[in-house]
C-alpha cells in the first residue's frame, strides 16, 4: 500500500507541475494556482510517507525480532 500511496502522490505533484506550466504558458493565474496547490498537496502527503517509513526504521531497529 506504501509503494502505490507514493506514485499517487507523486502523481499529482508532477499534475500540478504540468498544470502550474499550463496556466503561465496561457496567462491563465487560476490553473497556475491550481498547479501550485496540486503540487503542494502531492510533496505533503509524500513528507507523509517518509515519516511513516521512518518510523518504521525506528520500530524495527528496536524490536530486532521483527
Amino acid at each position: 500500500m506504501g509503494l502505490m500511496d507514493k506514485l499517487r502522490n507523486k502523481t499529482q505533484e508532477l499534475k500540478g507541475r504540468a498544470k502550474e506550466s499550463t496556466g503561465r504558458a496561457t496567462d491563465n493565474e487560476r490553473l497556475e494556482a491550481e498547479g501550485r496547490a496540486d503540487q503542494f498537496k502531492g510533496e505533503t502527503k509524500q513528507a507523509g510517507e517518509r515519516v511513516k517509513d521512518a518510523g518504521k526504521n525506528v520500530r524495527d531497529a528496536l524490536d530486532p525480532d521483527r
